[in-house]
């Protein structure tokens, strides 16, 4: 009993099944050979007694036919009246051969069959033929004459005979037709015995099944909800088979590295409880500081400039009121002075305008960027006719930002483009766009000096310069105000340093979803076999140019844009040249 204990639940419920199974092939088997047997005897029943006892019948009757023929040729002397005599011959000998073939398994039928032949043929020897032939040859009278008792006596004997096949053949048919009940009962039995060992098992299995498994279930499921509503220190054991035992240790086991785990997340909860109050303290330290860097930038843009204008406004004076009166070194003081008073209003003024980018906000709305570009070539007019430049630009797209910044953020990258121009070459700028994914990559192309690969980071440095102030001016905080507007919009920049000739710097943007939307279906109907369109860098090249959402969004401008911020296409106005892609 020990050892039954020990089995497993796989090995409990295979070994029940086992048995189960093992009986119910046996009484399939039992019920096979038994159904059978059965199909045996319906069959000698339906294709052997039941033919046999109906060609006997027809047997008797051949005889009949036969004896009333007879009788009726003795009476008239007429050959017709033999007719019947011969067919009934012929068709006995039919029948009997016909039955013969049915009484394989029947020898005491065939021996009364025999004796109906026998007794048969005796009754033809002795009256049908001398009957027949007297008639034939002496008249009716002769023929009637040997129509005695005794020819009866012979006839009834045939019928005797025939009296006897057909009660054996009908004990044959009872017989087999006992035999059917038996086995139609035996087959009803076994299926009563199928029934009652699946009832059994069943049952067994269900007793087993919630002795072995529904009991040490809920039992360890209880123990678990235990644990669950918070007793962690509740120790888990399992019963039952093998498996469940295990099962048990297992849950146990888990129990105690969550009650472990628990305690070190309840220890660092608590340490970022006390991180928390920390940061708490710097954020409000960091929004005092705040406060102090706007009131700072407040204090730099009005109390700062004031005295800085007027030491500008003053050296301005004594520059244009002295100049040449005094020596050279003085004018060139004075004019060390100047310079470096209006190189710190524009330091002031810049760092202002870097401080307020994502502070000061207007709120983002749906900006062209054509329009934008309108705007910046505006602006930088005077410095391209100075420089003789060439400013270009391809179909753009229509973003969400805020107007000022992206306006400042292409000025910046144009005006840097026109300074840091090569000597003797005419500048050439080219702002084109692609759609990439779900974001626009937006190119500042120009044909200057370009940069080193290993500057590129640097130039988006607040302050960082490459060039010494006398060979290009500024402040060193162009690309770095560039760099956050971009970042504002939620986009990256980057100076491509695979260009052969000048430098480009990209920039990404958002994309509204309508364009990302349209690109997909346009990409969607494309034929697969179609040449690739490029990289979009050159005029006219771009990858988002004309998407259906664009186009729809600028139908209405196209008529209006040629105004004081851009010049027509091909247009040119002195000595710069501003054409639109």
């Amino acid at each position: 009993m020990t050892g039954i204990r020990e089995w497993t639940l796989r090995k409990r419920v295979v070994t029940l099944l086992t048995v189960v199974a093992v009986l119910l092939i046996g009484l399939a088997g039992g019920a096979v050979a038994v159904a059978t047997k059965n199909r045996m005897h319906i069959d000698a029943i339906l294709n052997k007694t039941g033919p046999l006892r109906v060609q006997a019948q027809e047997v008797q009757n051949a005889l009949l036919d036969q004896e009333t023929a007879v009788r009726g040729y003795a009476v008239s002397g007429n050959p017709a009246d033999l007719t019947p005599y011969d067919a009934g011959r012929k068709r006995e000998q039919d029948l009997v051969v016909s039955m013969e073939r049915l009484l394989g398994d029947y020898p005491e039928i065939r021996q009364e069959l025999l004796e109906v032949e026998r007794r048969a043929e005796e009754w033809r020897e002795a009256v049908a033929v001398p009957v027949v032939t007297a008639t034939q040859q002496s008249g009716t009278a002769a023929g009637q004459a040997l129509i005695t008792d005794q020819a009866r006596e012979q006839f009834d004997a045939v019928r005797g005979a025939l009296d006897d096949l057909q009660f054996e053949i009908f004990e044959a048919r009872q017989r087999s037709a006992e035999d059917v009940r038996q086995t139609s009962n035996l087959l009803v039995v076994l299926l009563i015995v199928a029934v009652a060992v699946v009832i059994i098992a069943g049952s067994m299995l269900l007793v087993s099944l919630d002795k072995m498994v529904i009991r040490p279930l809920t039992g360890l499921a209880d123990q678990v909800r235990e644990v669950a509503e918070g007793d962690y220190q509740h120790g888990i054991s399992g019963t039952g088979p093998p498996e469940f035992l295990r099962l048990g240790e297992d849950v146990d086991a888990m129990r105690r590295k969550i009650a472990k785990d628990l305690a070190e997340v309840r220890e660092a909860r608590e340490r970022i409880e006390w991180v928390n109050s920390q940061l708490q303290k710097q954020a409000e330290e960091l929004t005092r500081s705040n406060r102090d860097l706007e009131q700072f930038a407040y204090v730099a843009s009005h109390d700062l400039q004031e005295p800085l204008r007027k030491v500008a406004s003053f050296c301005q004076l004594l520059q244009r009121r002295y100049a040449g009166q005094l020596d050279e070194r003085a004018d060139q003081y004075i004019a060390f002075a100047v310079d470096g008073a209006q190189r710190m209003q524009r330091l002031i003024n810049d760092l202002l305008a870097f401080s307020r980018i994502g502070r000061l906000t207007t709120g983002f709305t749906e900006v062209d960027l054509n329009k934008v570009m309108g705007d910046v070539a505006g602006q930088t007019e005077a410095a391209r006719q100075y420089a003789d430049a060439e400013l270009t630009w391809g179909e753009l797209p229509v973003i969400r930002g805020e107007e000022p910044l992206l306006t400042n953020l292409l000025a910046n990258l144009v005006s840097n483009s026109v300074k840091f121009r090569r000597p003797d070459v005419p500048p050439k700028v080219h702002v084109s766009a692609r759609l990439v994914g779900d974001e626009w990559e937006i190119s500042c192309q120009d044909n200057g000096i370009g940069i080193e690969p290993e500057f590129a980071d640097k130039i988006f440095v607040i302050f960082q310069r490459l060039h010494a102030k006398d060979a290009y001016p500024g402040t060193g905080i162009g690309l770095a105000i560039v760099k956050k507007i971009v970042e504002y919009h939620g986009g990256r920049v980057w100076v491509d340093t695979g260009t052969e000739e000048g430098t480009a710097i990209r920039f990404t943007l958002p994309a509204l979803p309508e364009d990302v939307e349209a690109a997909a279906a346009a990409a969607a109907e494309a034929p697969t076999d179609e040449p690739a369109t490029g990289d979009g860098d050159e005029p006219g090249a771009e990858a988002g140019a004309g998407t259906p959402a664009q186009a729809d969004r600028r139908a209405d401008e196209t008529e209006t844009t040629d105004g004081p911020d851009r010049a027509p296409e091909g247009g040119r106005t002195g000595d710069m040249r501003e054409t639109v892609g």
